[in-house]
């Protein structure tokens, strides 16, 4: 460099810092000064040094060969539907189309129940041996294998008996019952925001979410015999369509089926709950034996499942909420968070069973022991 291209770079440095402030942004560096000099001569400059943001670590990728398989599964199966899998301890998903559209859940919503009363177990507000009774004002609808216990004062028992009856025999009442002894579906719509389950909503409760569904309003004596079916049947058949079809597009109880996984792979890595009510909870799931040919009837041997089924009303031929999710751990101790749903169909019942079991048998087919 010659002398006065020297001179000309050091002039044109004098004038940079004359002008402030300044950031040169190759060099990563941001000169602040004050919008005046004190007695006409510059402050000495301040530097602070931008450092480099670090990538973030690549995210886990599911085996292509099982989302071809679940892609493929959904493509032929007629009707809304949503498949989502999740690897609990490789942290990867599945998601078919649909799978962040809320469905219907029917008595899958019993799970966010028993976590509610689960959590207030957890907080000391309740226990597993706190007595309940119930009493013929508290009987719901349709499956509800306890209202032959209710007799005279009502039926006298406690949370234990009655989480285990709402989680393994899908039974309304005893869901119900839980449902106000923990403060109602407010209670438990917070339980699932401070956790941030999200898409995930929760309904009325039984009574008035399936007469809602059906286009009643609901009463009290369709607790009893066949009082609601007969009430149902007296409809004209225009208003029990429209009223399906809103229920269908709009479910209050409607939740995605990535949003289940996510939520299932959550209570798995104890993340929900303490170490006891977890446990609890997925034994009591595993010990289910409704929806035997849903996705449990592809389990194979040395393999557990935990699940919640859920199912809907039938119309025309169409069943508003037709579900089945749930923990599947292989023998290695590797477990599956899995959720299907399908939110409208007029498939048959063994078509949508086998939909779902082909879910299974593709994480199985997938899974490297």
């Amino acid at each position: 460099m010659t002398f006065l291209n020297a001179f000309s770079a050091i002039e044109r440095a004098v004038a940079i810092t004359a002008v402030a402030p300044f950031v040169l942004m190759g060099c990563g560096i941001h000169q602040t000064a004050p919008a005046a000099a004190s007695q006409g001569q510059l402050p000495a400059p301040t530097y602070r040094e931008f450092m480099p943001v670090p990538d973030a670590p690549p995210r886990p990728r599911a085996p292509g060969a099982l989302a071809a398989a679940i892609e493929n599964l959904r493509d032929h199966f007629d009707g809304l539907a949503g498949i989502a899998v999740r690897s609990v301890e490789g942290g990867w998903s599945v998601e078919s189309v649909d799978a962040d559209r809320p469905m219907p859940q029917q008595s899958v919503s019993k799970l966010w129940v028993a976590m509610t009363v689960l959590d207030a177990i957890d907080k000391g507000r309740l226990t597993l041996d706190t007595p309940v009774v119930v009493r013929k004002q508290d009987l719901t609808l349709f499956h509800q294998p306890l209202a032959v216990l209710v007799k005279g004062d009502g039926y006298h028992t406690d949370v234990r008996d009655l989480l285990k009856r709402a989680l393994t025999m899908s039974d309304n009442t005893a869901n119900d019952r839980l449902l106000n002894l923990v403060g109602g579906p407010t209670a438990v719509r917070g339980f699932i925001a401070r956790n941030a389950l999200g898409e995930i909503r929760f309904g009325p409760g039984e009574r008035l979410l399936q007469s809602g569904t059906a286009g009643l309003t609901w009463q009290p004596s369709y607790s009893f015999g066949r009082g609601f079916e007969q009430a149902r049947a007296r409809l004209p058949r225009e208003a029990r369509v429209a009223a399906y079809q809103r229920y269908v597009a709009h479910p209050p109880d409607g939740a995605a089926p990535a949003a289940i996984a996510g939520a299932l792979a959550k209570l798995k890595r104890g993340a929900l709950l303490s170490p006891q009510s977890t446990a609890y909870l997925i034994s009591t799931m595993e010990s289910s034996r409704t929806g035997k040919y849903r996705l449990r009837g592809a389990v194979p041997p040395g393999w557990t499942f935990g699940h919640k089924t859920g199912t809907g009303q039938d119309l025309l031929g169409r069943t508003a909420g037709y579900n089945d999710v749930g923990l599947l751990t292989a023998p290695d101790g590797r477990s599956y968070a899995i959720a299907v749903m399908i939110g409208d169909s007029a498939r048959s019942i063994q078509e949508k069973q086998l939909f779902m079991q082909g879910v299974v048998k593709a994480v199985v087919a997938n899974h490297r022991g």
